[in-house]
Parts: structure tokens; sequence; C-alpha cells
């Protein structure tokens, strides 16, 4: 899930988003059963950081008894499918990003606030194993700039036995957002000693990502991810990603899941 977030605001979009996975067979009971996916994981503090943070790796299935549970892939936002047609699905987003401050960062730079992103999101099954997905989020707070981000998965499993799946990203974003991580503004130049620096919107970064997931018994699962990206265009040129960030941004994660609700 997506990353960035404080405990309390995944947590509670995990349980406000849970929502049965649309997987083509019912089971004949009508019943359902539900994995949740717990564990740590570690991300950039903000995007361009060469630092990064602790957090919660959440992820909430639900799915019909006798039907294997619908892929999701470990970094994609919190959300569920509300339209469901074939291989093509789609629904909300949330993203979450953390405050930066001028301490967090070390220089004289303006705070970005925390920053809760609304959207939706498009997916489609080319074949059993390809998924490709499209993001698009609007901060509300933060930021204020629109996100995005393009998928694609290439997933081998065994039913619910195990599951993995790699494939690459692509972020995007808006000037706005751009700006507010890696912009310097002439004021914030005088007082940073950063020179002034103007981004346009378009391609952030490009990136792969990989997931596991195996059951250990019954209940009991582990799951881990592994992603990288790497800034590319004027968000890797920016002073602030040169002399205080990274262009590589990597994430990774580890989580035990429990599964309940059913026989799996």
């Amino acid at each position: 899930m997506t990353r960035h977030a404080p405990l309390a605001a995944l947590c509670l979009a995990a349980t406000a988003l849970a929502s049965p996975a649309y997987a083509q067979n019912v089971g004949a009971s009508g019943e359902k059963r539900t994995r949740v996916i717990l564990g740590p994981q570690l991300s950039p503090s903000w995007p361009g950081a060469k630092d990064l943070s602790v957090g919660p790796y959440i992820d909430v299935s639900r799915e019909h008894v006798g039907t294997e549970f619908t892929f999701e892939a470990a970094d994609e936002s919190f959300g569920g499918p509300l339209i469901q047609s074939g291989n093509f699905a789609f629904g909300p987003s949330l993203g979450f990003i953390g405050k930066r401050t001028a301490a967090d960062i070390g220089a004289d730079l303006p705070k970005v606030g925390f920053s809760f992103e609304l959207g939706g999101f498009a997916q489609v099954n080319l074949t059993p194993a390809l998924r490709v997905r499209a993001e698009g989020r609007k901060a509300v707070s933060g930021h204020k700039g629109w996100v995005g981000e393009v998928s694609a998965d290439y997933v081998a499993r065994r039913g619910d036995d195990w599951l993995f799946s790699i494939g690459p990203r692509v972020t995007l974003g808006d000037a706005r957002y751009k700006n507010a991580y890696f912009g310097v503004t002439p004021a914030a130049a005088a007082t940073s000693g950063l020179p002034a620096y103007d981004v346009d919107g378009g391609i952030q970064s490009v990136g792969l990502t990989a997931g596991y997931h195996r059951m250990l018994g019954r209940r009991w699962g582990v799951a881990v991810y592994g992603r990288y990206d790497r800034l590319v265009g004027d968000a890797a040129d920016s002073p602030i990603t040169r002399q205080l960030g990274s262009r590589s941004q990597p994430s990774a994660g580890i989580a035990l899941s429990y599964t309940f609700g059913g026989s799996r």
C-alpha cells in the first residue's frame, strides 16, 4: 500500500476501504474471508529524500470462500473497485505523504504539510498473468498538486499458496506538486543558499517493484516487497535533490498475513 503514511491514517484507510476483490468465480455459499497483512516498511521520508523512514506495511483483502484473493501490489494506494466489468476495474484511491519541514531537510526551505490525496484508479488484466494500472490523485492538503502513477505487473501464483509479482513503475506530478518538493523560489533561494529552480510537470521517476506472499499454514503467511525508483528529469536535476536529497528512492517491507472467516 501507499508509502509515507502515519499508522493511524493507514489503519483507518485500510479499515474503511477494504472491499471484496473482483475475481470471477464466487463460492456457492456466499461466505467471505478476510486476509490482513501487517508489518514494517522502509521508504523515503518524502519525495526526493535521502533518508528512509519506518512506517506500517498494511493490506486488507476480502474474497468469497473458494475463490483466490485477487492480486494487489504492495505499493499501490488504498482503494477498492467500485465498477467491475470483465477484466476491467475502476475505483477510488487514497494517498498520503508526511510533512517536510526545514529542520527535516536541513535547509531553510518552505514547509510542505501533511498531504492527503484523493483520486481514482483504473486497471485491466490483459492476460491472467499481466495487469496494467493507472492512478491519479489530487492533494487536498500539503502540496495541493496532482500526482499519478502508471504500473504493470507480471504475476505468477499457485492459488493462494504463493504469489510472486514484478513490474515497472512510472510516477508523475504536475508543476505544483513537483515545485513543492523540488523547486526553489527566489525567496527560498535567498534564505537557503540554494539556487532558484523552477520545475515543470511531467515524469518524476521510473522504477521497478517486486513482491512475494507465501502461506505458512492454513491461516498464517509472510509477505515481502522491494521497490526501487530513480528520479529523472528536472526532479533529478533539482538542487534540493543534488545537495540535500537523493535520486535513488528505495523502499522495502516485510509482514505477516492472517486469513480468517472460512477455510483457505
